[in-house]
Parts: C-alpha cells; sequence; structure tokens
C-alpha cells in the first residue's frame, strides 16, 4: 500500500499543474527581487585618498572627512591609501577616530604599486575592512626613534624581558646602555599596540610582531594568505561587490553591511586642510620662519616701513603654528635664533668677521637639527638649507665690505669734518668777528685782518668759535678731498 502512495505521489509531483506552480513561483521570485533592487534605499560610499607621508595636515583631512561621514550617515567611508610611513602622533590620531567611529572604515591600498609602510600598516590594522589591490605591499612597522639612528633590534625569541631586565641591564652596563633601554621600550610599546589592534579585528598577530620587530613586508597575496588582509580587489567596485553582506563590528555589536544602489563620493581636501598640508611641510614652514623673522629684523632696523614688520609677523605667526604641530628640536631653533642674532649684532655693530662667522655657523647647525624626527620627508631640504645660508651669509659680508669701506671714508659730517671748509666774512674786523658758515652765523677768530665778504678757510674750532686762515689748512686723511 505505502508502494502505491508513494507511485501517486511521485506521479502527482512530475504533473503539468505541479511543474506549472513552480515556474509561477520562479517568477514571483525574480520580479520581487528586482522590485527590491529598484526600490531599496540608495547606499552613499566616501572615498578619500592620502597619497604622502601621515602628518597633521593627512590626518586632519581624514579625521575631518570621517566626522562628516558620520554625521551624513555614510554607509562606508574607504581610505585609498599609498604612504611610506609618517608620524605616530598623527597615525594614532587617525587610528582613534576609526576605532570611535559609528561608519565602516575600508582601506584600500591602491592603485597597483603602493604600499601601506610603517604607519600605513598600523591603520591597516585599525580599519574594519583592510584590502589591497594586486602588485602592492605592507609592512615595515620598526618605529623609528626620533632625533637619532634606528634603535638597535633584538634577535627574534630575545626580547621582551621587561622593564625588570632593561632595569637590570642598565645597572650591569651603565650609562652606555641606557638607549638601549630606551629604544626597547619604544619597540615594545608598538608591538604592544598592534598586537591589540590586530586581536581588535582578528587579524594575524604573530605577523603583525614581525613587522615591527624585523620590518617584515608582505605581497597582497601573502597577506591573504596570512590573514593580515581581508580582501584582494582590483579596483574600488570589484572592492565594494567583496564586501556586501559582511559582517563587521562596530560599536561592540555586528553589523551587515548592505550596500545597493551605490553611490560613490570622492571627498577631496577643503581649503583649510590643503592649507594646514602646505604649512605643515616642513620646507614650508622653515621659509615661512626665515621669512617672518628677516621681516622683522627689516622693521627694527629701518623703522616706520610697516610692509616688512606685517608681512614678517604674519609669517613668524603661521610658522609657529606649523612648527607646534611638527616635530621640531627646540635646541636646533634656538641655534638659529641665535645665529641670525649674531648676525644682526654683526650688521649693527661690525666685528670684522667674528660675529658673522659664528652666526653662519649656528645657522647652519641649527637649520640641520631643526627636525627632531630621520624620517627623510619629514626632513628639510639640504638644498633649502644652503641656500639660506647662503643668503643669509651675503648680507653679512656686504655689511662686513659696507664697514671696512667706510672706516676708510673720509669723514663728512659732524665737526670733525669742519677744517678745510670755507665761510664768508660778514664784517671788517682784526682779531674776532662773525663769519656765515653753511647758513649758519659763527664767532670767529683770525690772526691777520679780514675784510667783509672775503672767502676765509676753517683751520679748526674751539667751543663756539671757530679759528679762520686765509689759506686752505693742510688735508688729513680724515678731511674730504
Amino acid at each position: 500500500m505505502r508502494a502505491i502512495m508513494e507511485i501517486r505521489g511521485s506521479a502527482s509531483q512530475n504533473s503539468p499543474r505541479h511543474s506549472w506552480i513552480n515556474r509561477l513561483a520562479r517568477c514571483v521570485l525574480v520580479v520581487s527581487v528586482l522590485l527590491y533592487s529598484i526600490h531599496a534605499p540608495a547606499s552613499t560610499v566616501w572615498e578619500l585618498r592620502i597619497e604622502s607621508g601621515i602628518g597633521p595636515g593627512s590626518a586632519g583631512y581624514f579625521i575631518s572627512t570621517l566626522e562628516d561621514a558620520q554625521k551624513n550617515d555614510v554607509d562606508l567611508l574607504v581610505l585609498t591609501l599609498d604612504t611610506p610611513g609618517g608620524l605616530d602622533q598623527s597615525m594614532r590620531d587617525m587610528i582613534k577616530a576609526i576605532l570611535d567611529s559609528k561608519v565602516p572604515v575600508a582601506t584600500y591600498v591602491s592603485p597597483n604599486g603602493s604600499r601601506a609602510a610603517s604607519a600605513g600598516t598600523y591603520i591597516m590594522y585599525a580599519s574594519h575592512i583592510a584590502a589591497m589591490a594586486p602588485a602592492t605591499n605592507i609592512g615595515s612597522s620598526t618605529p623609528v626613534s626620533l632625533g637619532g639612528p634606528p634603535p638597535s633590534l633584538p634577535l627574534p625569541g630575545q626580547g621582551d624581558q621587561g622593564d625588570q631586565a632593561d632595569t637590570q641591564d642598565s645597572k650591569e652596563d651603565g650609562p652606555a646602555n641606557s638607549a638601549t633601554a630606551m629604544e626597547k621600550k619604544v619597540l615594545n610599546d608598538a608591538i604592544a599596540y598592534i598586537r591589540g589592534l590586530a586581536l581588535l579585528r582578528g587579524r594575524n598577530t604573530e605577523w603583525a610582531e614581525a613587522t615591527v620587530r624585523e620590518a617584515s613586508n608582505l605581497t597582497a597575496t601573502d597577506a591573504l594568505k596570512l590573514n593580515v588582509i581581508d580582501i584582494i580587489a582590483t579596483d574600488l567596485q570589484d572592492l565594494l561587490v567583496q564586501i556586501q553582506g559582511r559582517q563587521i563590528e562596530i560599536g561592540g555589536s555586528d553589523v551587515q553591511l548592505n550596500l545597493s544602489n551605490i553611490t560613490i563620493e570622492v571627498k577631496l581636501p577643503d581649503w583649510r586642510d590643503r592649507f594646514l598640508s602646505t604649512i605643515t611641510n616642513p620646507n614650508i614652514a622653515y621659509i615661512l620662519l626665515m621669512i617672518g623673522m628677516y621681516g622683522l629684523i627689516l622693521e627694527f632696523y629701518n623703522p616706520g616701513m610697516g610692509l616688512p614688520g606685517v608681512v614678517g609677523v604674519i609669517c613668524l605667526l603661521v610658522a609657529a603654528f606649523a612648527l607646534q604641530m611638527l616635530p621640531i628640536n627646540y635646541t636646533g631653533l634656538a641655534l638659529i635664533l641665535l645665529g641670525i642674532a649674531l648676525m644682526v649684532v654683526e650688521a649693527v655693530s661690525p666685528s670684522f668677521g667674528i660675529f658673522g662667522l659664528g652666526g653662519v655657523a649656528s645657522f647652519v647647525l641649527g637649520s640641520i637639527m631643526l627636525m627632531d624626527t630621520t624620517l627623510p620627508y619629514y626632513k628639510i631640504s639640504l638644498p633649502l638649507i644652503a641656500a639660506m645660508t647662503t643668503a643669509s651669509a651675503a648680507v653679512f659680508l656686504f655689511t662686513l665690505a659696507f664697514a671696512l669701506r667706510a672706516r676708510n671714508r673720509p669723514v663728512c659730517a659732524g665737526t670733525e669734518s669742519f677744517p678745510g671748509k670755507t665761510a664768508t666774512v660778514l664784517e671788517d674786523f682784526e682779531h674776532s668777528g662773525m663769519v656765515r658758515f653753511e647758513g649758519e652765523l659763527w664767532r670767529a677768530e683770525s690772526n691777520h685782518p679780514q675784510i667783509k665778504d672775503s672767502i676765509v678757510y676753517i683751520h679748526s674750532r674751539r667751543g663756539l668759535i671757530l679759528k679762520i686762515t686765509d689759506d686752505q689748512p693742510p688735508l688729513s686723511t680724515s678731511q674730504e678731498t
């Protein structure tokens, strides 16, 4: 009986009526999907691009864009990244913004040939989605010690014995080992930081430590295999297709990315971000500092001009704003100020080279030491330092040459210039009378009688009395020729 019922059931399923119902259900399903895709809410994706070192300008650009994205309920923010690294504080500010964000952040190393080195690796680990284009690389995240050579890194497995071991080494090796202890602390801090980010996002913690300790690098393919990144995408559209429906964690809860009818907006930096990026360029900040100082010097040297003082104050304030955002060495800044002060002293009170040469040397040393970092893209250009030093030395040499010429020039003003000049007798007199000299009336004495309107020569001066003579007195080297 059961066999008969099974045969009847099979026959009923293969009946024309059942097939027609299946086809109708499929059509309804397809139409429903199409209607949903048409009427589904549009998704907004913002893209911003950083293709330089991570610094105050790029960090401000990213953070302000992310804040605007949260205000506008953007569905996804994509950071297209190509960076050799950057400043630690700027990197940490960006990471804090990502961790606090209510908008998912996808960091995408693109286009082909780009890299996320050093600070870029930390940002990739902090992002909700980490993606790379083919032929890109990630890594080399060893911290570079500020103001000195790179740290002497311990070998793998030698390592992190903690502050107690560092203290023990310092006691045994003496002061010479104190720098090594500090480098270990910096290294361990960086390792703990990136491991924390890896644990938060569920990514490879072992390689995260290796890229800090050993400066390891990975290609996009290897990074995907080792769970360093989530996706390899050929372009932005491919990335958005691959992350559709992905589960990510935001604010402690899982959120599914539902991207449909996507509208992509490229967010360019506004005038403030561009201005900030420009002035925080160490070379631009250095030029503004020099213009400000020399503008004030020119205004003090020749009061009343106005324009040099106004330009100098503005440039100096802008330079001060830029420098407080950059890792500057205050010893270098003090040497620059000392060098300019010595050259000013040389110009005002010539010492025939002592102050001037010392000022030039101090200026050069201060300029080289001004940026307290070994990152090449945050160092002041040596050709720029050479140009500024040459200009300052030229001013110093011109002032010195002018002082030497002035030393040998005959006196042309003051009472020392009186001998040899002429005066007109105003009245007849024998020993004492009045004469006119350069529009003024003077009492004059003579050893010979004088006649009115005659021309006489001044021999010397005694108080308010001129001693005159009929013949021109012999000229000394300090008299006019």
